[in-house]
């Protein structure tokens, strides 16, 4: 089998050319139109906003109960 690309005889089963590294057959799965396949949005827990505002909440009342506030 020939490289379709540089004319390079490659093995018959090979899946790239080694003398270009071009593909030696289409792709099976369609890549998608829009945006990197790689990229990879990352969403905020709500779970971790609530811990962060149930810490906050103990800090200031303990302040205020051990006399932050009145000393």
């Amino acid at each position: 089998m020939q490289c379709r690309y540089c004319h390079t005889e490659i093995a018959d089963n090979a899946l790239i050319c080694y003398r270009c590294g071009k593909a030696t057959a289409d792709p099976r799965v369609k890549p998608p139109s829009e945006g990197s396949i790689f990229e990879h949005r990352r969403r905020r827990s709500p779970w971790v906003i609530v811990l962060i505002v149930v810490i906050v909440a103990i800090l200031a009342v303990a302040w205020f109960l051990l006399g932050g506030i009145y000393n």
